[in-house]
């Protein structure tokens, strides 16, 4: 079956230009290398290197089997098919991967491309783990689409399906070369370390192709599809995901719903000024608001893109969201008695941001859900929990306020919600 099966595929690829594929190194056999790993991933013309290899079996997306011809060659390849949405895929995924994969299984060679996306070739995304995780050799392959100009990659924000087929096809000749490159046998550190084991097999594939590496990901580009849909620009959802996961534990879940709350604050092409915060927190600009945006704008452009906004969050609003915090904030503004009026949310901005007795009426309706006329501490904490920012102004304002009231400036309350000078 497999015969009829390569030339049919092969016929299709033909069909598109790919007369002539080049080829660099030697193939390494199934016991030398149960995987193949192969980058960069650039187009839907990437799937050639089936026919290339021996029609090897390959990791694909659930939703690769759906489409015509193609889906139907795909699937008497008996892939390892993943799915997005199945929460419980990747682990069966690797299951399946380290089964196929044992001496003497019997399967075929697996190829994979650990980019997990197409990219524009201008360098190396992180590699997933999935080829990585069975610890056994691997195979690098660099692919070079040598056509000037482009009608090959396909990308998230760049022309269609359709309009690449059309223009590829409209080449007299598609020239494409894969260099195989020596087989890569992983050591002890890699086998338990399947990160370092793709970044180094990574580094070899980036140095035949004198591409740079970028830590980069598919999450990233799932921010980046969630970015365009809140109206906000595609780069807003680059955060480098890779490095955010490292160094902060971030998971995508929660860069989603902080990606949800940012394109709510962002009024600004993307980026979120002061104004934008003011407004969000409804609150005046002030001297405290200032010192607060100012943890959050690391690079000085006063403005705050999304990956600062991530990092603000992260190391200045969340550890200050504490349940101590929120009990003295409460307490700042009357709550002492139990729940918090109007007046008193009034008078205690009205004084420490300078904010008008309208604007503190508005903040102060958005807290009080119930409309009793009082903001109860559930209340306040849930509408803080919310809006993580005020917990990190209220400590900024305090901090300002400090000298002052060592000094015999004003205190910001009495246990009553009153003001008073110092004694």
């Amino acid at each position: 079956m497999k015969i009829p099966l390569y030339f049919l595929g092969r016929l299709q690829f033909f069909l598109f230009g790919f007369h002539w594929v080049r080829t660099k190194g030697t193939q390494a056999s199934v016991d030398e290398a149960p995987i193949l790993v192969v980058a960069p991933h650039t187009s839907f013309f990437d799937p050639i290197i089936g026919f290339m290899t021996g029609l090897p079996g390959s990791l694909n997306r659930i939703e690769n089997s759906k489409w015509p011809i193609f889906g139907t060659l795909v699937n008497f390849l008996q892939p390892v098919y993943v799915s997005r949405k199945d929460p419980n895929s990747r682990l069966n995924t690797i299951k399946e991967i380290k089964r196929r994969c044992q001496p003497n299984s019997g399967w075929p060679q697996i190829v994979i491309f650990p980019e997990g996306t197409c990219t524009n070739r201008s360098c190396l995304i992180s590699f997933k783990g999935g080829a990585f995780y069975p610890g056994v050799p691997v195979q690098p392959i660099a692919m070079r689409y040598l056509n000037k100009p482009d009608t090959f990659t396909w990308t998230w924000d760049g022309p269609g399906a359709f309009s690449l087929l059309w223009l590829t096809m409209c080449n007299f000749d598609n020239k494409l070369e894969l260099e195989f490159l020596p087989v890569y046998k992983p050591s002890q550190a890699e086998i338990d370390d399947p990160k370092l084991f793709a970044n180094n097999v990574r580094a070899v594939i980036a140095n035949a192709l004198n591409l740079p590496v970028t830590d980069h990901t598919y999450e990233d580009c799932r921010l980046m599809e969630q970015a365009r849909a809140k109206g906000l620009p595609l780069v807003a959802g680059i955060v480098e995901f890779q490095k955010i996961l490292n160094k902060l534990g971030l998971k995508l879940e929660t860069l989603q719903e902080q990606l949800d709350r940012f394109a709510e604050i962002a009024q600004s092409e993307g980026y979120v000024t002061i104004d934008d915060l003011a407004k969000y927190l409804n609150v005046s600009v002030s001297p405290a608001l200032e010192e607060m945006f100012a943890l959050y704008d690391r690079d000085g452009t006063n403005k705050i893109d999304f990956r600062e906004y991530v990092i603000g969050c992260s190391l200045v609003a969340e550890t200050a969201n504490g349940e101590e915090t929120l009990e003295l904030a409460f307490r700042m503004f009357g709550g002492d008695k139990g729940y918090i009026t109007s007046e008193d949310l009034t008078r205690i901005l009205g004084s420490s941001f300078e904010m008008k007795k309208e604007e503190c009426e508005t903040l102060f309706k958005l807290v009080d859900k119930d409309e009793s006329g009082q903001i109860t501490f559930d209340g306040f904490r849930e509408y803080a929990k919310k809006k993580p920012e005020y917990a990190q102004l209220f400590m900024t304002y305090q901090k300002q306020a400090a000298p002052q009231q060592t000094n015999g400036g004003h205190s910001i309350g009495n246990g009553n919600g009153m003001s008073k000078k110092s004694e």
